[in-house]
């Protein structure tokens, strides 16, 4: 692309872009963000202000990002996922400011259509699945399941959410818990949550 041709994506003059790095069409990246050389962020994902991206973190398409949350090396947020205002993710265990730890980075994985609530933090280490919801304020210190809906300090799990991020009604006496905005059915089987209708769970 020539220096005249217009970016397929929106960079704020206050924002700091290392080159090279991998911005999607239509992504939109905010007042005083910072992506390192190496970051990648999807088409149509929206950074909001003074959001950092390191150089090894990995955003999905559609993601997003709220005020003041970084993303180390070794955070991977799959598509149509939402993070909340400062929330937080780490990347080393057991840091310590006179050891270097850069080849002990753990991977973070925050699976498609999950949000994590303002202020939440994420351990290093777990994966937040497919549509779970992290409640403000949360600590996420475990996997969390697809759907599930966790809470408190350490997060627990308190309910199941659908696509929508409401909270499922039910069960009822058949066992099949509803979406109370999209009529979507589920099921618990085995501490897991199933969809009843294709689409659903979110397949693509």
């Amino acid at each position: 692309m020539s220096s005249n041709e217009p970016l397929p994506y929106f960079v704020h003059p206050t924002a700091v872009v290392d080159e090279p790095s991998d911005i999607g069409p239509g992504a939109r990246i905010w007042h005083f963000c910072h992506l390192m050389a190496g970051a990648r962020v999807g088409a149509e994902s929206s950074l909001g202000q003074n959001v950092f991206v390191a150089a090894g973190a990995v955003v999905g398409a559609r993601v997003k990002i709220q005020n003041n949350v970084s993303l180390y090396d070794g955070v991977v947020i799959e598509d149509d996922a939402f993070l909340g205002p400062s929330c937080v993710l780490t990347n080393v265990k057991n840091p310590r400011a006179e050891v270097s730890r850069r080849d002990a980075f753990a991977r973070t994985l925050i699976r498609r259509g999950a949000t994590l609530g303002a202020n939440a933090t994420v351990v290093c280490g777990v994966t937040v699945g497919r549509y779970a919801f992290v409640a403000a304020g949360a600590v996420v210190t475990h996997d969390v399941a697809d759907h599930a809906l966790v809470v408190g300090v350490p997060a627990r799990r308190v309910g199941w959410v659908g696509r929508r991020g409401v909270r499922l009604a039910g069960p009822g006496l058949d066992g099949v818990l509803t979406c109370p905005e999209s009529g979507e059915r589920y099921r618990e089987e085995r501490g897991a949550l199933v969809a009843l209708e294709r689409g659903a769970e979110g397949s693509p």
